[in-house]
């Protein structure tokens, strides 16, 4: 008998193809299911349908940036509950009231370590690796 687990669904919303693929792999590896986006129409899109239990968004964007994408989750009813942390290397998110201006919970720096990245993701949504099916090891190199 296969034993059922629940992996937590991130929602990764980065446009660099390397990064984006970095932090997938190794977020996966870590025990989370990762969905992908490109652009902030993209984040809608997948947000909406999918209804992730949180949002990795990058704000610098190509065709809409991640403040707009975010206000846009924000004003709707089927995804104004989301938790949405903003990753990025913007200079502005580091400000606290523009951090929250688009209604962003919490604010990670880029460049971030794909460990860290996994610790503070943990940490936001309070899993427990004996519980949560998110593990903490070394992982592969990356």
């Amino acid at each position: 008998m296969s034993e059922i687990t629940t992996r937590p669904l991130v929602l990764l919303v980065e446009d660099y193809d390397d990064t984006r693929e970095m932090y997938r792999e190794y977020l996966e590896f870590s025990g989370f299911s990762v969905l992908t986006a490109r652009n902030g129409i993209e984040a809608i899109e997948l947000a909406t349908n999918a209804h992730p239990d949180v949002v990795l968004m990058d704000l610098s964007l190509p065709i809409m940036d991640g403040w707009e994408a975010t206000r846009r989750l924000r004003s709707s009813p089927a995804t104004a509950a989301l938790k949405i942390i903003a990753l990025s290397a913007y200079p502005r998110a580091l400000d606290g009231p523009s951090r929250q201006e688009p209604g962003c919970d919490a604010f990670i720096a880029k460049p971030c370590l794909p460990t860290d990245l996994v610790e503070k993701l943990s940490a936001f949504l309070n899993l427990d690796p004996a519980t949560a099916n998110v593990r903490r090891s070394q992982g592969p190199q990356l």
